[in-house]
């Protein structure tokens, strides 16, 4: 759409309409006695008159300076580093229990459709740990990994809690997102290892790693000691979820916690037309003219 830079410029039109009714042009000029008889009777030229007129026009459309903006947003996304490390030790699924781990990936599921700016990577673990999906912007796979992990994947019988923990700040350390997260979820203790705890918690350290510990079921199930611990140390949190609805809380929780920083710039970029009224003028000017000369009229 076609703005106006300076709009004030139009009241010069009126300036002009008043100028050709109380302003009589002075011209220097000859007396001969009786001249009038020698000369034409001509009518003022209607052509001419609009044509001063359009001339005009341009000429204050031009000082107007005709624009279209086009306003250009940028923006600058700050997204997070998150490995989402999952127990999948045999006690997360039936029948030992409700399926918690089936319940477990339709809610990170949604916690993952809801990181559009954010590299997600995924871990397994139980009786070891493993990589299931290094860190990716593409979420689209990251759920399809999901789906086709299941119980036992990574052994049945164990909880390596501690090396899913250096394992995932190993992945985290290789990212450079300025916020980097471990979000782990577990219904055991650790039993079996093969990272000391103090070595993971200084890589975690290391890297400023961020971890929410989530433990699922009764306190009994899980070490809620050593999960609070591991939050604490890195300035995470620690998170029980006892039934699915605060699991789904938990999930959702964290999400409102760690929202990703999205600075926005707008900038305006504007294109001038103003040389095209102008052009359009001058000819028309020069049109005029040679109709003045054409008649022997002023």
């Amino acid at each position: 759409m076609i703005k106006f830079e300076y709009p004030l410029a139009f009241l010069l039109i009126f300036v002009f309409l008043a100028c050709l009714k109380y302003c009589k042009e002075r011209s220097e000029s000859l007396i001969f006695p009786h001249i009038v008889l020698f000369l034409k009777k001509s009518k003022p030229s209607i052509l001419l008159k609009l044509l001063k007129f359009i001339i005009i026009l341009l000429v204050v459309t031009a000082l107007a300076s005709p624009v279209i903006e086009n306003q250009i947003k940028e923006e600058k996304k700050e997204g997070f580093a998150i490995s989402l490390v999952l127990d999948a030790s045999r006690s997360m699924a039936p029948p030992m229990s409700l399926d918690k781990f089936k319940i477990t990936k339709d809610i990170v599921n949604e916690f993952i459709a809801k990181r559009e700016n954010d590299q997600i990577g995924l871990i397994i673990f139980a009786d070891f740990a493993y990589v299931a999906s290094p860190l990716t912007y593409d979420k689209n796979i990251l759920k399809v990994i999901l789906k086709n992990t299941d119980v036992g994947v990574a052994g049945e019988r164990y909880t390596a809690i501690y090396d899913s923990l250096f394992l995932a700040s190993k992945m985290l350390s290789k990212s450079s997102a300025k916020t980097k997260i471990v979000i782990l979820l577990t219904d055991g203790r650790n039993n079996i290892t093969n990272i000391p705890f103090s070595v993971s918690i200084k890589m975690l350290k290391k890297y400023h790693i961020k971890v929410y510990t989530i433990g699922i079921g009764n306190e009994y199930d899980f070490d809620k000691r050593q999960l609070i611990k591991i939050a604490s140390i890195t300035n995470g949190k620690f998170f029980q979820a006892k039934d699915i609805n605060s699991l789904e809380k938990i999930y959702k929780e964290i999400d409102k916690m760690e929202k990703s920083k999205i600075k926005s710039n707008r900038y305006i970029q504007k294109s001038y037309y103003y040389e095209y009224p102008l052009f359009l003028s001058a000819l028309l000017l020069l049109l005029y003219i040679y109709l003045i000369n054409k008649r022997g009229i002023g």
